[in-house]
């Protein structure tokens, strides 16, 4: 696979190395900026626990006992693990003698029959890694392994080569399944990813860098889990290793010392884009439910809450007059949503759903996303200071969701504020595409240095509410910023598109 690079988006800027093969043809381009798991029960296959409680419970009284420890473990997984073979077609350009500033003769003269000159069909090669999950030949592996492939064939362990055909892809989690038809197939224990500790000893096992390094098995332990806003996927709740992983690696499997499958890995971090101690796997229980979804189903059917949603950190606490950062804040409830007909309103804060606590967007984005369509859920959550309980219905999550977005407009901002606003009138609206409305404010410009910019308010963002007083004019809301100095905390509610946010800064 040819593999590109971004950057991570910390003090060490660390790039994102996609785990699929040197030679693979997807094109991922993932970036740091800023994509299901959560409460699932997994079923092993029959036999499959007894199988891992005696891996489990291996006793160690010597090194030698120690070293057979592992060798038991790479051995009850690795029959389970297969390498990936892709085939793209696309059409190269080749280049003559005869081209003048990288065009053709034809096209520099406009001859006619000189669409495509030159152009030659090539076959791409890629290479990956799978895991079989069930008897009937059914293999998990990553979407950008397999994303875009005119072909696929598969090789077991026991060099056998099937044609793989595509069972249904989820994007979202970069989650795919395959089937092959074969018999004799050793499917891998499923284990529940939930029960991982961080330190627990786990095994990674693909093909990296190519198919003469097929079934490497390398070791290492969970660095961290629940790792989100990697900018890998929509649905981010990783597991962090040091377990050597390489391009070539992903769609394999990360095993703990059962032997059971606890992640599939998917990518790597690193400087040089190779290995650099952290490698990221998507949770077994993440991938078990992607793939009975999209066995059953042919896509992933997920619960749906409808709001948008934000963390909560000091400035917006102190917003809120909470004692300390906790939850997440709701901003827009859609219309005729399950949170709307639940009661939920904006500025609510979301502390625990279906009984799990919740403490960033990504975290409750993954919870509603495990739960069924149709299944009641209680919701805790801060209204004006005082908890209440909340059940919801969900629904299923709607297939294209957009949020409107403005681009920044030159400034014309009030020297403290930051911003500056003005009447919602008609030509506003034209210049921001918004709906002429009566009692309605709209920020005209914001400072690119201002603590507002950086915050994120822009231009064409409506004022809702200042230190949680509404405003539906100008006068309004100087009435409120006037009385503020530099240093104070200013409060807003903005709406922009079908969105509402809350945002914080000090003056």
């Amino acid at each position: 696979m040819k593999k590109k690079r971004t950057m991570f988006n910390s003090a060490a800027l660390v790039s994102i190395g996609v785990v699929a093969g040197a030679l693979a043809f997807s094109n991922l381009d993932f970036s740091f900026n800023a994509k299901d798991g959560g409460i699932f029960t997994v079923a092993n296959h029959a036999n499959t626990s007894v199988a891992a409680e005696s891996l489990r419970n291996h006793p160690i009284r010597t090194l030698a006992d120690f070293n057979d420890a592992f060798v038991r473990i790479a051995e009850s997984a690795t029959s389970s693990v297969v390498t990936v073979y892709t085939e793209k077609a696309v059409e190269r350009r080749v280049m003559t003698p005869f081209d003048f500033f990288g065009k053709s003769f034809g096209e520099m003269f406009d001859f006619p029959f000189s669409d495509k000159p030159n152009a030659r069909k090539q076959v791409i090669h890629g290479l990956g890694s799978g895991v079989i999950v069930s008897h009937d030949g059914y293999i998990l592996t990553n979407n950008h392994v397999i994303d875009k492939a005119d072909s696929i064939s598969v090789m077991t362990a026991d060099n056998r080569k099937f044609t793989a055909t595509i069972i249904g892809k989820d994007p979202r989690t970069d989650l795919a399944v395959l089937k092959i038809d074969a018999k004799g197939l050793k499917p891998i224990a499923i284990g529940d990813s939930d029960k991982l500790r961080v330190g627990e000893w786990v095994i990674a096992i693909g093909s990296p860098l190519g198919e003469n390094l097929a079934r490497t098995v390398t070791q290492g332990i969970v660095s961290a889990k629940g790792r989100v806003n990697v900018g890998l996927a929509d649905y981010e709740n990783f597991i962090q290793t040091d377990a050597a992983i390489n391009p070539g690696n992903s769609g394999g499997p990360l095993v703990n010392i059962g032997g059971e499958l606890v992640g599939i890995n998917t990518a790597i971090a690193s400087r040089t884009g190779g290995f650099d101690g952290i490698g990221f796997a998507v949770p077994s229980n993440m991938a078990y439910r992607v793939y009975t979804s999209l066995v059953k189903y042919g896509k992933v059917v997920r619960g749906y809450l409808g709001v948008t949603i934000q963390d909560i950190d000091d400035k917006i606490a102190k917003g809120l007059k909470m004692t300390r950062p906790e939850g997440v804040l709701v901003g827009t409830v859609m219309k005729g949503s399950p949170a709307s007909k639940a009661g939920l309103k904006t500025g609510d804060v979301i502390l625990e759903f279906a009984g799990k606590k919740v403490n960033s967007s990504a975290e409750l984005r993954n919870v509603v996303a495990s739960k069924a369509p149709g299944s009641t859920e209680p919701v805790i959550i801060i209204r004006d200071g005082a908890k209440r309980k909340l059940d919801v219905k969900l629904q299923s999550l709607p297939d294209n969701k957009s949020v409107a977005q403005q681009e920044p407009q030159s400034p014309a901002a009030n020297a403290l504020l930051g911003f500056a606003v003005v009447p919602l009138n008609d030509a506003m609206a034209e210049r921001f595409n918004l709906n002429p409305s009566a009692g309605r404010i709209v920020v005209s410009g914001v400072s690119r240095s201002s603590q507002a910019f950086r915050a994120g308010l822009r231009p064409g963002d409506l004022i809702v509410s200042v230190d949680r007083k509404p405003v539906e004019s100008v006068a309004e809301f100087n009435a409120i910023t006037a009385k503020k100095k530099a240093g104070d905390l200013l409060f807003l509610l903005v709406e922009r598109g079908s969105s509402r946010m809350y945002l914080a800064f000090n003056l």
